[in-house]
């Protein structure tokens, strides 16, 4: 399928990758890849591939920033987190969705851990990278995501007394790892792609 043909039949957008419009691109960056595929032999559309995610821990005042989110009709809540999209590294993704999610600017400080989780309910494969990251200012004008109904500061103590409404159980293990000394340095990352890295 061509990539205008793809793009039109998922109605100019493809819902495994939101960022290709931000980017300029005229189809779905995934399909693109696709069929850009160094070994023509090989159907990459076979090869199994897990969700590459990124979440950051913002600590303050013994509070963590998390966002309340409506998820197919449950309030749930998360740490600030989303997908990795094509052209940029892991760090400016954390930076990326901290924004858009909350409204925050943060300067990360660590990589706190890499989860590889299962999500058994809907057979999703997750690969996350948790950071923790510092909080710079507070943008209180701006629209959040789509989905996101607030940022909220909340003890480990309250999050873990809402553990029926958590997203996933990263989201306490990844504190949790981040209060007793679980660090890496960012350097332990090296964005390696061709090309100029997404601020």
């Amino acid at each position: 399928m061509a990539w205008g043909q793809y793009s039109a039949a998922n109605g100019g957008s493809c819902a495994v990758c939101k960022g290709w419009q931000r980017l300029g691109a005229r189809s779905c960056n995934i399909r693109r890849m696709t069929l850009q595929t160094p070994n023509p032999g090989v159907d990459e559309d076979l090869v199994w591939r897990p969700r590459v995610t990124v979440a950051t821990i913002v600590p303050k005042d013994d509070r963590y920033l998390l966002v309340e989110e409506d998820i197919r009709g449950r309030m749930l809540l998360n740490q600030p987190a989303g997908h990795l999209e094509p052209g940029e590294s892991l760090a400016a993704a954390a930076r990326r969705e901290t924004r858009e999610e909350t409204g925050w600017d943060i300067e990360l400080e660590c990589l706190v851990a890499i989860h590889q989780w299962v999500n058994a309910e809907l057979d999703r494969h997750f690969l996350r990278f948790t950071f923790a990251a510092r909080p710079l200012r507070r943008y209180a004008e701006q629209p959040l995501d789509a989905g996101i109904r607030a940022a909220l500061w909340m003890s480990r103590t309250e999050i873990a007394a809402a553990t029926s409404r958590l997203r996933s159980p990263l989201i306490l293990a990844s504190i949790d790892a981040w209060l007793g000394g679980q660090r890496l340095p960012l350097d332990s990352l090296q964005y390696l792609v061709p090309g100029p890295e997404r601020a």
